[in-house]
Order: C-alpha cells, then sequence, then structure tokens
C-alpha cells in the first residue's frame, strides 16, 4: 500500500504542475517591488502612492502660508530625488529602478499634454481685450529686459559650467533667453484668485499681460525647440512653416468644425459635453499633439493649441475642464514633478562659485521681470504700490519654467548642474510672489473694480436706519435695503418668502412702463417694470410706493466654493458670463420683476473660509441694513413626506439641518455652514438675520395664504432689533403678529451675564478691553466644533440702560401708536401684544408658540417664529432651563452646543421641540440706533 500510495502521489503532483510561473505572489515570497517589465503595475501603483501622498501632505502644509500647490509639488519631485531620499542606500534603486522610468515617462507626458490643454482652455482673449494698450506695452517691457539680461547671464553661465563642444552658444543663449523672460500662467491665475485681486485694475492687467506672455513664450519655446531639432537652417525653416501652417488650421477649420458639432450635438446649448464631444476632444488633443512631435516641435505645444479652440459659450469650456481636471492635476502632473526631481541634484552645488551664480541667476530673473513690468505699469498712471505689485506678480515662474528646464535637459542644452540651478530659481520666484505681492499691495490700499462701492468711513454708512427716518414725533424706521446669501437653490424658497413679506402690495398706476437696467463685469442691477396688463407698472425712482411704505431692494450675493481646480478658477475670470446663466439668479431676477422689486446681483467665488468676508464686504459696499442668510429644511412645498408610522416618534423637521440622528445630509457640511454663519455674525457690522426656513408640510399648503408672526421678546438689542422688524413685516396686510414680552421671575435684583459655558467665562475674564471696535468683544476662540462668539461682561449701568430702552420701545410700541407713520399706524393694528413672567420663561414661551401654531392654521397662516440671537446683554439666562427642556423632548443627540452658539437660547428651544414654524433670528449690529 506504501507504494501505491507514493505512485498516486506521484502522479497528483504530475497532474498539479503548471506550465506558467508562480503567480502566488507575495504569498509566494515574491517581492512586489521587484520590476518587471510583464508586470509593470506593481512598481508603477508604488511610485504612485509614493509620489500622491508627499505631494498631497506638502500641499497641506504650504497651503497654511498662502503658498500654490505647485511649490509643493516641485519640492516633493525634488525631495523624492538624488537630493534628499535619494542618499538612503537603495532607496532609488529599489523604488525608481532605471528600468521603470520609462513607464513612468509615458504617463507623466500623458499628462503633461493634458495640462497643456487645460491651459490653452484657460487662455481667454477676452480678457485681454479689456486692457489690450496696457497689457501688450507691459508684457512686451516684461519680456525684452528679462530677455537681454538673461542672455547675459547666460554668456557668465556657458563659460564656467557649459562644454562649448558639446552645447551650442547659440543654442544655450536663445534658450536662457526664453526661461527667464517666461511668466507662469496657470500658477498666476490661482495667485490672483486667492490674493483676491481679479476684480482689480491690478489684477486685471496683470492678467491679460500674462495672457500675452503666455502666448509669446510657447511660440519661442518652439521656436528654440525647432532650431535644436534641425539639422540646418533650411530644415529649421521648413519646419517652422509646417507648425505656423498646423496652428492656422487647427484655429479656423478645426475650430469651424468643432464648434459645428458641440452644436448640433447640443453640448455649446446645454453648456455640457456629451460623451461624444469628449471623445472626439480626447481625439483632437492627441492628435495635435503627435503631429507638432512628428514634425519636430515638441508634443505639449500641439496639445497647447488644442486647447485654445475649445468654445466658452455657456460655460462650455468649464463643464469640459470639470471632467478631466482631477486626474490630471492629482494623478498626472505629481508624476510629471517627480521625474523632474529625480533629475536634479542639488548636491551639485557643492561649491561657492555654483551657488553664487544661482543667487545671480535669481537676482537676474526677478529684477529682468520686476523692472521690465512695474516701470512701464508706473509710467502708464498706476502708482508705485500698483506698479510693483503688477512687477511682483508678472515674475512668477512656477510649472510652466519647469517645463521648459526639462525639455532643455532632455535636448542636450542643459546638463544636470545647470538644470539644478534653473531650478532653485523656479522654486525661489514662486515662493516668494504671494508674500511680496501681500506686503506691496496690502488690502486697505486695494482698489476694487466696483461703482457701487461705500465707504466704511461714509456718514451715511453709520445709519443703519436711515433708508427710511423716522419722523420727529417718534416713528420707527424701516429697513429697505437688503442683502440676502445665496449659495444653493434650496435657499430660493426661503429669499422668496421673506421677500414676499416685505414688499406690501402696490397700488396699480398710469404711468408709463419703464425699464432701467444697469450692469458692469461684477454686477448686475435689474429695475424692471412689469409691461403686462396684469401687473401695473412702477417707476422705479420712486422711493415710497404708497402710504408711507418704503420701496424694498434686493441684493443677492452668490457664493461659490474657489477649490484647487482650475474650473474654479475659471469660473472667476467668467464671473460675467455665469451671472447671465446662473440658475439663481435667473429665478431671483423673475421673481423680482413679478413683484416690482429691483433685484441687484453679485457672484463671489471665494474660499469657504472667505466666504463670511465676502459677505461682510459686500453689506458695506451696498449699504445694507440687514443681512439674510437663509438656512433650508425638508421637506419642500411640493414635496410629500411620508407620514410617520404608529408607534414611530415623528421626525424632527429641523433634522435635516442640523444633521441629528435622522438626518440624511452630512454632519460636517452642517458644521461648516454653522461656522460660517458665526462668522458674519461676529465681523459684520450691519444687522444679520438666519432664516432657517422649514418649508410647508403638504398639509399647509392648500388654501394658506398669508403669515402669522410670533416674537417672543426678552429684552436686549437683538430683540428690539426682531420687535422692529416685525412691526415692518406687519406692515404687509396679509401679515398679522402676536409678540409676548416675557420676563423672568425673580431676576430683577440680579442681572445675570450671557455665557454659553465655563470656558468661556474664563477666556473673557482675560481678555482686555481697551481698543475694540463698537464697545464690543469679540473672542474667535477655537474650539472643538469651531468659533464661537463671546462679548465682554455687562455692567450695571449698560444693564440698566438696556432696560431703560426695552421699556421705552414697548411704550412706543403699545401706548402711543398715534405718533407713528400711518403704514406704522396699520401694521400695529395686526400685533397682539402681550406681557407674562414666569419663573421658567422658555416653557411658558413654547406654550404661547403652540397656541399661535393653532391659531395660524385656523386662519390659513403659516407661523414664523422671530426671536433675537440673545448672545449679548440679554435680559436673563436660559441656561439650565434649555438643558433641561432638551433633555426632556430627547434631543440631546441632535442638539449641540454647536446649534446653540450659533442661534442663541430662544431659538434652540423651538428646534429642540420639534415646532413645526420657520425661525426668524437676528442679531443687531452695534451702531443700531433705537428710536
Amino acid at each position: 500500500m506504501g507504494k501505491f500510495s507514493d505512485t498516486l502521489l506521484g502522479f497528483s503532483r504530475g497532474l498539479a504542475k503548471r506550465a506558467a510561473r508562480e503567480q502566488g505572489g507575495i504569498l509566494s515570497g515574491e517581492n512586489p517591488a521587484h520590476f518587471d517589465t510583464a508586470n509593470p503595475i506593481r512598481i508603477w501603483v508604488i511610485q504612485l502612492v509614493l509620489i500622491v501622498c508627499m505631494t498631497q501632505g506638502l500641499a497641506l502644509v504650504f497651503a497654511k502660508i498662502k503658498q500654490p500647490r505647485v511649490i509643493a509639488e516641485v519640492i516633493g519631485g525634488i525631495l523624492l530625488g538624488p537630493t534628499a531620499l535619494g542618499r538612503i542606500p537603495n532607496f532609488s534603486k529599489t523604488v525608481f529602478p532605471a528600468e521603470s522610468l520609462p513607464y513612468l515617462s509615458l504617463v507623466a507626458n500623458i499628462g503633461l499634454c493634458l495640462f497643456m490643454f487645460v491651459t490653452g482652455i484657460e487662455v481667454d482673449i477676452s480678457v485681454f481685450k479689456r486692457n489690450a494698450k496696457k497689457s501688450v506695452i507691459i508684457s512686451v517691457a516684461g519680456m525684452l529686459l528679462p530677455f537681454g539680461v538673461g542672455v547675459g547671464v547666460a554668456v557668465a553661465v556657458y563659460r564656467e559650467f557649459v562644454d562649448p563642444d558639446r552645447v551650442s552658444f547659440g543654442h544655450f543663449l536663445l534658450f536662457i533667453g526664453v526661461a527667464i523672460s517666461i511668466t507662469a500662467f496657470p500658477v498666476l491665475c490661482r495667485i490672483l484668485t486667492e490674493l483676491k485681486l481679479l476684480d482689480t485694475h491690478v489684477g486685471l492687467t496683470t492678467l491679460s499681460a500674462a495672457v500675452v506672455d503666455d502666448v509669446t513664450a510657447w511660440i519661442l519655446l518652439a521656436l528654440t525647440v525647432t532650431l535644436l531639432n534641425a539639422s540646418d537652417g533650411l530644415t529649421a525653416l521648413w519646419i517652422l512653416f509646417t507648425c505656423v501652417g498646423w496652428i492656422l488650421f487647427v484655429l479656423f477649420p478645426i475650430k469651424w468644425g468643432y464648434r459645428w458639432l458641440a452644436r448640433s450635438n447640443g453640448s455649446l446649448e446645454s453648456g455640457t459635453p456629451t460623451p461624444f464631444i469628449m471623445t472626439i476632444t480626447m481625439l483632437l488633443v492627441f492628435a495635435s499633439a503627435f503631429f507638432t512631435d512628428v514634425i519636430g516641435v515638441h508634443a505639449i505645444f500641439g496639445a497647447f493649441i488644442a486647447g485654445l479652440i475649445i468654445p466658452r459659450a455657456n460655460g462650455f469650456s468649464i463643464s469640459l475642464l470639470e471632467k478631466i481636471e482631477d486626474l490630471v492635476s492629482i494623478l498626472f502632473l505629481p508624476l510629471y514633478f517627480t521625474l523632474s526631481g529625480l533629475k536634479t541634484d542639488l548636491g551639485l552645488l557643492n561649491d561657492g562659485t555654483a551657488w553664487g551664480y544661482t543667487f545671480l541667476v535669481v537676482m537676474v530673473a526677478f529684477l529682468g521681470k520686476f523692472v521690465g513690468c512695474a516701470v512701464p505699469a508706473r509710467l502708464m498712471g498706476y502708482n508705485n504700490r500698483e506698479a510693483g505689485a503688477i512687477g511682483m506678480l508678472m515674475s512668477c515662474k512656477g510649472l510652466v519654467e519647469l517645463i521648459v528646464l526639462n525639455i532643455g535637459l532632455a535636448a542636450g542644452i542643459l546638463d544636470t548642474k545647470v538644470f539644478s540651478m534653473f531650478v532653485m530659481m523656479a522654486v525661489i520666484l514662486t515662493f516668494i510672489t504671494s508674500p511680496c505681492t501681500i506686503f506691496i499691495y496690502p488690502e486697505r490700499v486695494r482698489q476694487h473694480i466696483s461703482p457701487n462701492k461705500v465707504s466704511s468711513e461714509d456718514p451715511v454708512n453709520t445709519d443703519r436706519w436711515c433708508s427710511v427716518p423716522g419722523n420727529a414725533t417718534g416713528s420707527i424706521s424701516l429697513m429697505t435695503r437688503f442683502t440676502v446669501v445665496l449659495s444653493k437653490v434650496e435657499h430660493l424658497p426661503a429669499v422668496m418668502t421673506l421677500t414676499q413679506f416685505l414688499q406690501p402690495p402696490l397700488k396699480p398706476t398710469s404711468t408709463q412702463p419703464r425699464a432701467n437696467s444697469i450692469g458692469n463685469s461684477d454686477e448686475k442691477v435689474d429695475l424692471v417694470d412689469p409691461s403686462t396688463p396684469v401687473i401695473a407698472p412702477l417707476d422705479s425712482t420712486t422711493p415710497i410706493i404708497s402710504n408711507g411704505t418704503p420701496r424694498v431692494s434686493i441684493h443677492a450675493l452668490r457664493l461659490i466654493e474657489l477649490t484647487e481646480r482650475t474650473s474654479a478658477v475659471m469660473k472667476v475670470t467668467a464671473a460675467e458670463e455665469l451671472m447671465h446663466r446662473d440658475t439663481l439668479f435667473s429665478v431671483m431676477r423673475t421673481f423680482g420683476h413679478l413683484n416690482r422689486i429691483p433685484v441687484s446681483s453679485a457672484l463671489s467665488v471665494v474660499s469657504l473660509d472667505s466666504f463670511s468676508s465676502s459677505v461682510t464686504s459686500r453689506a458695506r459696499e451696498t449699504n445694507a441694513d440687514l443681512v439674510v442668510i437663509p438656512w433650508n429644511s425638508a421637506p419642500s412645498a411640493i414635496e410629500e413626506a411620508p407620514r410617520p408610522t404608529q408607534g414611530i416618534a415623528p421626525q424632527n423637521p429641523f433634522d435635516a439641518i442640523f444633521a441629528g440622528r435622522s438626518a440624511a445630509v452630512d454632519p460636517a457640511s452642517s458644521i461648516n455652514y454653522s461656522q460660517f454663519i458665526r462668522r458674519v455674525f461676529v465681523e459684520c457690522r450691519s444687522d444679520v438675520a438666519l432664516f432657517i426656513d422649514r418649508g410647508l408640510v403638504p398639509l399647509e399648503t392648500s388654501g394658506t395664504y398669508g403669515q402669522h408672526v410670533f416674537l417672543p421678546f426678552c429684552g436686549g438689542p437683538d430683540d428690539r432689533l426682531a420687535l422692529k422688524f416685525v412691526v415692518q413685516l406687519c406692515v404687509h396686510p396679509a401679515v398679522s403678529a402676536t409678540i409676548m414680552w416675557m420676563k423672568k421671575m425673580n431676576d430683577l435684583e440680579e442681572v445675570e451675564t450671557r455665557f454659553t459655558d465655563l470656558k468661556a467665562q474664563q477666556v473673557n475674564d482675560t481678555t482686555v478691553s481697551t481698543g475694540m471696535l463698537f464697545d464690543r468683544f469679540v473672542l474667535t476662540s477655537v474650539r472643538k466644533l469651531g468659533l464661537d462668539t463671546v462679548y465682554a461682561q455687562n455692567t450695571t449701568q449698560t444693564r440698566l440702560q438696556s432696560d431703560t430702552i426695552d421699556n421705552v420701545l414697548w411704550a412706543k410700541m403699545t401706548l402711543s401708536p398715534e405718533t407713528q407713520s400711518p403704514a406704522i399706524q396699520a401694521a400695529l393694528s395686526r400685533i397682539a401684544f402681550i406681557q407674562d413672567e414666569s419663573s421658567t420663561p422658555l416653557a411658558r414661551i413654547l406654550q404661547q408658540c403652540n397656541d399661535e401654531h393653532s391659531t395660524a392654521l385656523a386662519s390659513n397662516k403659516a407661523l414664523l417664529v422671530v426671536a433675537g440671537r440673545g448672545r449679548r446683554m440679554a435680559a436673563a439666562s436660559h441656561t439650565d432651563e434649555l438643558r433641561g427642556i432638551i433633555d426632556s423632548f430627547n434631543a440631546s443627540g441632535t442638539i449641540g452646543s454647536e446649534i446653540q452658539r450659533t442661534v442663541g437660547d430662544l431659538a434652540t428651544t423651538f428646534i429642540a421641540s420639534g415646532g413645526k414654524a420657520s425661525l426668524f433670528v437676528l442679531q443687531a449690529s452695534d451702531n443700531v440706533s433705537d428710536d
């Protein structure tokens, strides 16, 4: 049996033998980092992961100091090369073996062609046309001077470091002149956008000059490469003529055919390329790159030319760019930078002569570009700071410089040592561009292109209620200028609801229809009077429309996040076109047209951290009386929400906003938005309102017209602002209100200070109170969930002053309505005033709110709860009671300190209770006058 078993086992082993090689991988002891030409994907993935992690990590670090991403990518490539990690024994041999570099180079060059295609798309000739004369002069002078001094320094470098038998003297001079005179257009666009210079004369002029520089530089580079690759002058001439012929062929017949295809395909009209158009586009890019490469010009030039013909109408180019840019910027470009870094060895700069020439190259490149651009700008009327900023920005190098240097290295013009010297020049000049520009041209001296800009020192801007002032008898003033923030389509219902009731119905008039439209590149104002017989026309110049009621105007601010993507930068330069075709603006303008309300619009493409500063600056420029920030909730008015099943607790209607346990939204998005709102509360000098729009439930949409407002009045500047706002809402005949002055029992002797927690108290005690604007302490502290606003402790005197103003305002509303204007008297007649006191005021307010909701339903009206934020000079503290209410409604999983810090105690109470009403939370500015 033993012999039989051995025979059987031997036969089985024979059957199990494989003709193929071992496939067990690492389980069979195979080294995954070993390069195999039959399976190069393994080492390529290892290289890719290492490169991407290195560049992304450095990008996060350099972003903190306002440096463009290209700096991180260049330095990451250098660190992976022989300069740093390459000095580790066997690192380069293991991770970047010489046999694997052709595969890495192939993928990197594919990405480089796509990047040059993207660069061609970025070139906007319309930007050049805006400042054609100035940009041409600055660009030409900014290329001639650095080209000349570059040739001069090239002579010294050639004699010191270059072998004359290997490199032609003329070719070297031409190449160095081009390398020093070039400006990195893609990096410059990013810097201008991040520094918020695109809406300044300096930014537009620099961008226009950079367009000319970019096109000229690539033409000169193509000419240089042609001369290098040609065996004699006649061949070079034929290459040049063939290249020019191909350029003309692409820019005219190919462009016409491409536009015809995009139009007939529907892509141009919709602004979104179809898969067929994307296929044609990719084939065009690589076909053009192939042709320019085979005729003796580099492939990147053909890809660049292909990018120039992409139409920009209806945002087509932006949409096309969005489909490929992530793959290019995240995957392909870092590979190219790493290849460049593998060829860079700063260790070769090992003596004083090498470093001396390196800094000489840096100084010549900087001064040549700076002086060549700044002096013409100064002679054309720019002041010293503006001219200096233009020169500083035009000296930026970046990726384009690296591409040029790598072409020179591949062509044999540069050796590794000279190549490393010029890489250092590119890194240093790109690194200093942003900080030096901020130093030369700070925010305080910038002149933005905005005809409606209002200076903060303008006396008009100091009166927050100056739109329709009160009379000498004590009539309160009404707000007329509203700035509303729009970030997404879901905000429109809230804005429309508010606007509808801010503007009372207008009386018909026989005046002939008029239309007045005021527009510019950044802002469009529509004062359009309808001419249809259904809607009576209105003279747009009439400030008072009827019975002393002010004419309301709306300024819509559209916020778009500026990301690291190139398409986001293009949105900044194409802001005017985006405004014309933006859905939110179109709906708002139509809504204003139908309701005869002047609607102006502005678009701001900024980073998420700059949202609040954009809102603040726009409110200052438009002299806004009130800034309204909507925050929507589900369900909408037309959405059928499922009813809760028997035995299951109903969903809190605010979960969708605040990302509670039943929310289907990303909690991070709610946290980011709440932090943005708090920054606006901190920074804005105008009154600010947060409109938490819950929407209409399906049962309320049938036959519902009008609005019933409930205001719990507890005292303080925020509540006084809320009271005035409710009175203004009630000027509309379809709006009624109930205002309840709720006092907390046993708190008349002791003035309680509003703080959210003990930590805020400790921080505030250590804050020095001198020199703060508006006599307010605003401390921005980084907590677990973000920023908070902490105000100075109230003194007995300020507390008593605030209480006195509360009493005077209440008496004015309730005891002497005859002193008000006719419109205010009519509004007060629709308001029920109630006074009450309780040891548990929040619970009493909730009870009254439920009664008001029943009353509103009975009269077919929707309920709106208006409350002051109460984070400053509140009459009493409700912290302990609020905690009890949150626990009683089992809302601790939904309601946290993030919500309380954002909306205040009163609004948090309504949110925790799951009420069905929308919320309008107001915070008064410190310079608001109490009539």
